[in-house]
């Protein structure tokens, strides 16, 4: 049995992460289960993907604490960068990628959460890093996506304390694009995503990747990196029938992803 599964919908693709159980807490073989969904996503026929977590009370509730309180360094460090790389991939998957945090997000599933490029959550939603009452830090990258999400000032707060957030806060700090009550969530992300895979996806990519590639650079490359991206557009036929129809005044039919 997988812990993760996939759906397509049309050009949207679905990932769930199905341990409700254990509300979803993240152990090896969930990240490998993860790794091979991800690996597996047709690029060609996808052109967004909603992640989320199985059942009403959590997305991720976290890594599972009974697998790593026996862990030595090595181990420790093995696990850390088996689910950094994981979630790297999500995160530099071409496409946009939309958390639905339906509930618990707390440490692995905040940071999972956090490797996606948009994040919407239900009202019952619950976000934190709580590793330091365990005696360890945030290891799947919740030190550095946090900080460049809310800020120093507030990822410091979180990460120091340990203390949870609920949706409200989430929201009010930026961590989450949109709250919506837990029967509306699904429905608004599918919606979301439905919006996206309807632009042209080669312009959807470019501008994913000029935003990535450009984040940490200075304004002078960063400005060089969107006019590369920029350019490259002008080559397609999506652009063509784009602009086309913007003239002609009339909607797109479909855009072909050429």
């Amino acid at each position: 049995m997988s812990f993760v599964t996939y759906e397509q919908d049309g050009y949207v693709g679905v990932i769930t992460i199905n341990r409700p159980e254990a509300l979803n807490a993240l152990n090896v073989q969930v990240l490998k289960d993860l790794d091979a969904v991800i690996d597996n996503i047709n690029l060609d026929e996808t052109r967004a993907v909603i992640v989320t977590g199985a059942g009403e009370k959590a997305f991720v509730a976290g890594a599972d604490i009974a697998a790593m309180s026996t862990m030595t360094v090595k181990e420790g460090r093995e696990f850390g960068k088996f689910g950094n790389d994981i979630f790297r991939k999500l995160e530099t998957l071409p496409i946009p990628t939309i958390a639905a945090v339906n509930g618990f997000a707390l440490g692995g599933g905040n940071e999972l959460a956090m490797s996606c490029d948009i994040r919407y959550c239900s009202d019952n939603a619950v976000f934190g890093q709580p590793e330091v009452g365990l005696g360890i830090t945030p290891g799947f990258g919740g030190t550095q996506r946090l900080v460049r999400i809310v800020g120093t000032g507030k990822a410091k707060e979180m990460v120091f304390t340990g203390q949870n957030i609920k949706a409200d806060e989430a929201y009010r700090i930026g961590l989450v694009n949109g709250v919506y009550p837990r029967e509306e969530l699904m429905p608004a992300v599918m919606k979301l995503a439905q919006k996206i895979a309807s632009n042209a996806p080669i312009a959807v990519r470019n501008s994913k990747r000029a935003v990535m590639d450009g984040f940490l650079s200075d304004l002078d490359h960063a400005i060089a990196i969107e006019e590369q991206y920029f350019s490259e557009c002008f080559e397609t036929e999506d652009q063509r029938e784009g602009m086309k129809a913007f003239l002609e005044k009339r909607k797109v039919e479909k855009f072909n992803n050429r």
